[in-house]
């Protein structure tokens, strides 16, 4: 039986318990994508916390891939250093910590992508963000496909544990999944298989690039809840010839910008009924990758949860973003024997100050 604090190892990686950190966008690094002393605080509390894996905010592979002026990045050799002292300060307070990285594709925004156009699978505007975007060449995937591995090599350079890959929310690796935002007509479109193609031929890249002992993961929207987008048959599909190709762990997440209140930070989640609302879909990855370690994110605020969803067999880790804004030593305090659920009141304030450049923090231990 999977138990909450016990040791596992994922290709290698030793982790101290079940519990990761997910991807949440910092909104303090540099206009040029560096890190800073205001990013490095907010993983030593993280390591501090006791939380077993901490995966960072979304570093951009190249910069016309970014969303937010204070995006990280680890698209350029110069930034190598920064994020070297971003592995440092948390292996330094005896955390683990794995780099997602990522093109926002037609979610990009031109005035942090310096006045460049996004680009797309497609021409085709993503629901919530207001771009069109510019249709990629198949000279264009290739590039993309090198910058991925690029940026994986950059962080296994720095110091980082592993790397993950954001095909979630809507991101460019889902833009090509989705049969809404992704209308090609040649290997990378049409098909099931060929809108699976460019996710498959970046995760091959990488796994190149790093080789076969650092671990490689990814982040996998099972549903879109967005009509005539990606939905678990899709996912389902990738996550099959994921497994095969040797992807280390797949995190179950679902929605994206345009989804309304079945996105990705869903708010008012009250009691343990709200909780785990990805848990369908995480069903569904399970029964498609069954040798694959599972990370499950979406509303988890109780331990009862946690302890029920991993006695379940569905999933092997258990991922949280906003709990850990309020609460970086929750992990820490339910170690201690302290079982009162998360104080996240899923609000999603804490994304309104990361928006004015003053970072991500809880608002309601403000007021």
């Amino acid at each position: 039986m999977r138990e909450v604090f016990e040791a596992t190892t994922i290709n290698g990686l030793r982790l101290a318990n079940r519990l990761v950190r997910s991807a949440t966008w910092e909104g303090l690094g540099e206009p040029d994508g560096r890190v800073n002393e205001g990013v490095l605080e907010i993983y030593r509390r993280l390591a501090d916390g006791g939380v077993g894996l901490i995966i960072t905010g979304y570093l951009a592979v190249r910069s016309d891939g970014r969303q937010h002026e204070t995006q990280l990045g680890a698209d350029r050799d110069d930034l190598v250093p920064g994020l070297a002292e971003l592995a440092a300060a948390v292996h330094d307070h005896g955390g683990k910590v794995v780099g997602q990285i990522v093109h926002c594709g037609g979610q990009a925004v031109r005035t942090a992508c310096g006045g460049q156009d996004p680009v797309a699978p497609s021409a085709v505007a993503s629901p919530g963000y207001p771009e069109l975007p510019r249709e990629l060449s198949a000279d264009g995937i290739r590039d993309l496909v090198s910058c991925f591995a690029a940026a994986a090599g950059r962080l296994r350079s720095a110091g980082f544990d592993g790397v993950q890959l954001h095909g979630a929310h809507g991101y460019l690796l889902a833009q090509f999944l989705s049969p809404l935002r992704n209308q090609r007509t040649d290997d990378y479109g049409g098909s099931l298989a060929n809108r699976a193609r460019f996710a498959c031929e970046v995760a091959a890249a990488v796994r190149a690039e790093v080789g076969a002992d650092w671990p490689v993961m990814i982040k996998l929207n099972a549903h879109d809840f967005l009509e005539g987008s990606t939905t678990e048959r899709d996912s389902t599909f990738l996550a099959t010839a994921l497994a095969a190709a040797g992807i280390d762990a797949i995190e179950v997440s679902g929605g994206t910008g345009g989804s309304g209140k079945l996105g990705a930070a869903r708010r008012n989640i009250e009691t343990v009924d709200d909780e785990a609302y990805f848990l369908p879909q995480a069903r569904a990855i399970r029964a498609a990758a069954p040798g694959v370690p599972l990370m499950l994110v979406g509303g988890m605020r109780s331990l009862e949860t946690i302890e029920a969803v991993l006695a379940s067999g569905v999933a092997d880790y258990i991922a949280m973003a906003r709990p850990l804004i309020r609460e970086p030593g929750l992990p820490a305090r339910w170690a201690a024997g302290d079982r009162r659920r998360a104080d996240c009141v899923s609000c999603s304030g804490c994304f309104a100050p990361a928006a004015r450049g003053e970072g991500i923090r809880c608002v309601q231990i403000e007021t």
